[in-house]
């Protein structure tokens, strides 16, 4: 059976829960001499920032290359300049300038429509390297860990498949990324139970909410864990009672394990309090599995049904959010006269205008990015702001932006089979690579029919190039909404991704493009970016073009892990970027193994900021802490760190 453990923000615990836990079951088996006859595995399906084996700390690790076949190259001599490759690819990975072709392997998908699409074969295909899996055992727990490559554009997916591969064992736990993009998605999906860890902060519960959607968008009913509880809830557990979301268990705020968690120790190891939590936490999600699979043996399929039941009532109002909004401005589509989106031109350029942007990033979630974003917001005299983690949009929680317009956003195709118009051939099911098309057998016809699963669809139309039938269709998709809005501090864009839809970054430009605009508008020259986690397409998308990049880490392990990847990153686009380090008092020793490490990096150090509860306390109260208690030593260190960094970026 297939666990997941999931939240819909970094920095919930997510990681901490799953090592935790298949440590736990894992212990079980062996102290019960095998009656609890069930094989644990973990898999960390986090492929753009791996932690678990930070934790899990496996010996004797195997490595095995990840490669797919994509365009590697533009034959010259039989390449005419005709363009039809680029027209094809929605990806914006093949441009035509002046007749010639210019491939981009950090926007490719390797879908092969391109190569379908050339009348000449220019195309060369060839085997393209796209992450590494790893295999070995921590602390007796069989565990397999992939990490993408850096700069690979929508190769997360795949690199998840991969890893679930080898989901292979009586209990599978799979530690999800953070979020309810295709990533989460492709890790979600078949599971037999999705546990999501929250927190009792109004992020936490704003983030909970989208992840409840997005399980049950795909037919799975979760549970909720509540990491760090004991503080005043936003929510939390009135939410979870409304929608009658089973809470199987409750971790307390404690400092200690933040410490612990620093050094990549597991609780259950150090505490035997934990011990003992963990493994009732344990029992009650076991017998929980097995009450859902008499509940479905016995045909009351009771998670479908309350899933239904959910849908079919009123949803409750969120008042902070703009999709309750009256929409009486104009939906616009953000694409051009030709069908296609026209939104790489902005940014191809690095310096095409005078508007300059700083963009605030982290390896992980969790690190206060966001925080320490709206606190730089309110410090500047006049700011425009783009929250570009379209993922699980935080900012507006904080800021209170005023709506002004907004619009539904198309970041893409999907494809849809006219079933009285396929012949049946079976060319699309060939050709596609994404496993998103499946044959149904109709009863009294002699000849299989196929179908297009939307989850797995990215849109790239290589299955109509081949359909000889004209039964394919590609279809407008509506991933999003996209808003401008007014802040006391000035003026903001940000966004909200569908539940389930693709993040490829095509909505974080639109976002920078949407902030560019109310720049010109309100003649600022200087733009300020909430980036997304992670080091993927909506990072690469949100750190291209911008003139420095802030990254926020904290002192663990999995802080400098993931601190180490963001800034290759960084490197890989010619972005210069400095580092804070939030909650350095929890560990100083790792804090100045992280300053010494970005010595060596020969990065610029732009200051720490203490563990202050007082942070939280201002979420819960709407505010930025600089505005909640102006005088703390956290606030005193942030204009300080905001003065530090206005110098800085003159320099660029």
């Amino acid at each position: 059976m297939n666990i997941t453990i999931a939240s819909g923000k970094g920095g919930t615990g997510k990681t901490f829960l799953a090592t935790n836990l298949a440590y736990v079951l894992h212990l079980k088996r062996l102290e019960s001499g095998f009656d609890f006859n069930s094989r644990v595995t973990y898999l960390d399906c986090d492929v753009e920032e791996p932690n678990g084996h930070l934790f899990l700390s496996p010996t004797d690790v195997k490595k095995e290359n990840v490669e797919i076949t994509a365009p590697v190259s533009i034959d010259q001599e039989k390449c005419t300049g005709c363009g039809e490759c680029s027209q094809i690819c929605v990806f914006n990975a093949l441009v035509s300038i002046n007749q010639e072709i210019l491939l981009f392997p950090e926007l490719c998908h390797a879908c092969g429509a391109c190569n379908l699409a050339c009348p000449n074969s220019a195309i060369q295909e060839g085997n393209r390297s796209v992450g590494t899996l790893f295999h070995g055992r921590g602390k007796g727990v069989p565990m397999h860990y992939g990490a993408v490559n850096q700069g690979q554009g929508g190769m997360t997916p795949r690199m998840i498949k991969e890893v679930k591969k080898f989901a292979n064992c009586d209990i599978n736990i799979l530690d999800a990324p953070p979020g309810t993009a295709c990533p989460a998605v492709e890790t979600v999906k078949d599971s037999d139970l999705c546990v999501l860890v929250t927190d009792l902060t109004p992020f936490g519960l704003h983030d909970l909410k989208l992840s409840v959607e997005m399980c049950r968008e795909i037919g799975i009913e979760p549970v909720v864990v509540i990491n760090r509880s004991g503080g005043e809830d936003p929510g939390v557990h009135d939410y979870c009672q409304r929608e009658k979301l089973h809470i199987i268990g409750e971790i307390p705020n404690d400092r200690r394990i933040a410490e612990l968690y620093s050094r990549g120790e597991l609780a259950v190891e150090e505490f035997n309090d934990y011990q003992k939590m963990f493994s009732k936490l344990s029992s009650e999600l076991l017998q929980y599995l097995n009450l859902q699979k008499v509940s479905i043996d016995k045909g009351q399929v009771q998670a479908q049904d309350q899933n239904q039941a959910a849908q079919d009532q009123s949803r409750p109002k969120d008042q902070s959010w703009p999709q309750d909004q009256p929409k009486d401005q104009p939906q616009n589509q953000s694409e051009n006269q030709d069908g296609k989106l026209d939104l790489e031109q902005d940014y191809k350029d690095k310096g095409s205008g005078e508007f300059r942007e700083l963009v605030v990033i982290s390896g992980k979630g969790g690190t206060g990015k966001t925080s320490l974003t709206a606190s730089l917001v309110s410090l500047a005299n006049k700011a425009v702001v783009a929250d570009c983690d379209v993922d699980a949009s935080d900012l507006p929680l904080v800021l209170n932006p005023n709506i002004m317009e907004q619009g539904d956003f198309s970041g893409g195709y999907l494809a849809r089979i006219d079933s009285n118009e396929c012949s049946g051939c079976g060319k699309c099911y060939q050709v596609c690579r994404f496993a998103a098309i499946t044959f149904q057998e109709r009863e009294g016809e002699d000849k299989q029919k196929y179908q297009i699963d939307p989850l797995n669809c990215e849109g790239c139309g290589a299955c109509r190039l081949v359909c000889q039938s004209d039964a394919i269709k590609l279809e407008p998709a509506i991933n999003g909404e996209w808003y401008k809005s007014k802040i006391s501090q000035g003026a903001m864009s940000h966004a909200r991704l569908g539940i389930a839809e693709e993040n490829s970054g095509k909505l974080v430009t639109l976002t920078r493009t949407k902030a560019k605009e109310l720049a010109s508008f309100d003649n600022v020259t200087e733009g300020l970016l909430d980036g997304s986690p992670g080091t993927g397409c909506p990072v690469i998308a949100s750190l291209t073009g911008t003139e420095y990049a802030v990254v926020v880490t904290e002192p663990t392990v999995s802080g400098l892990h993931d601190l180490e990847r963001v800034l290759e990153l960084c490197s890989h686009f010619q972005v210069p970027a400095g580092v804070i380090i939030n909650k350095y008092d929890i560990n100083k020793e790792m804090t100045e193994t992280i300053i010494n490490r970005i010595e060596e990096l020969n990065v610029n150090y732009l200051g720490c900021l203490p563990y202050d509860e007082q942070v939280t306390e201002a979420q819960l109260k709407g505010q930025t802490i600089v505005d909640y208690n102006t005088h703390c030593d956290t606030s005193k260190k942030i204009k300080e760190i905001f003065s530090r960094l206005s110098s800085e970026v003159q320099k660029y």
